[in-house]
């Protein structure tokens, strides 16, 4: 039997930093022992009909390739990619698509490029944002304070940290949209969708909430929001 005692740390290598230069890998103390077996030990010599082997040779180049197969899983170990928002769009008429909208996957958020508004000024518009599809947009730190987007469909857009101060959201669809840290103080949810958003740490000062549509679960979610007025925290049904 032959053994082969590589030092690996149990979850990897420990990596101190990130740089430029040449990462330097620091193993632990923990190791990981390879056992590589053969039926019989057999000198270079043993000779069988049709050819010479070696199978002293043949154990060491299968334990070697075990060995490799080894480090490679424990330094290696499968993570999840963490998701980013793709860099910010230097198109010039970024701003202006807003106006035409996502016209491909609509309520899917499907799209051949991002519906990119971030950092838009959209103040007190009150004519081209009405009905628009802004499915999967990304909004994030956009400002729509005093629009009128009533009837838009928002599905699965990213608001996080943008404005909508006073906005007129009647009839709209705005599912699965993260509102997180947004401002809404004052914006007006009338006959509106919003079934799986989330509203984190999100003002709702003064938001009015009549006749809106949303799932149980979703709704114990924005209950825990404090901003919302108590005449509204009743209108929804909020414990």
């Amino acid at each position: 039997m032959a053994n082969v005692s590589i030092p690996l740390p149990r979850n990897g290598f420990s990596k101190p930093n990130y740089s430029t230069k040449r990462p330097c890998f620091t193993p632990s103390a923990s190791t990981l022992r390879i056992s590589c077996s053969g039926v019989a030990e057999f000198d270079g010599s043993h000779q069988k009909k049709g050819g010479l082997f070696n199978f002293n040779g043949i154990k060491g180049v299968a334990c070697g390739i075990l060995a490799a197969c080894a480090v490679t899983s424990a330094a290696f170990p499968v993570t999840a990619a963490t998701q980013r928002l793709p860099p910010l769009s230097t198109e010039p008429n970024r701003c202006e698509r807003a106006f035409v909208g996502n016209t491909i996957g609509q309520a899917n958020g499907v799209y051949d490029k991002p519906l990119d508004l971030r950092q838009c000024d959209f103040t007190n518009e009150k004519t081209n944002l009405k009905g628009k599809s802004l499915s999967a947009a990304l909004m994030s730190d956009a400002k729509f304070d005093g629009a009128d987007m009533t009837e838009v469909v928002m599905s699965k857009a990213y608001a996080a940290g943008a404005s909508f101060k006073g906005v007129d959201f009647s009839n709209a669809v705005l599912d699965r949209v993260n509102f997180e840290k947004a401002d809404l103080e004052g914006a007006i949810f009338k006959n509106t969708v919003l079934s799986g958003s989330t509203f984190d740490d999100a003002k709702l000062d003064n938001a009015v909430f009549e006749d809106t549509i949303i799932g149980y679960i979703d709704l114990q979610k924005l209950c825990t929001n404090k901003t919302i007025g108590d005449e509204w925290r009743v209108e929804l049904g909020c414990r």
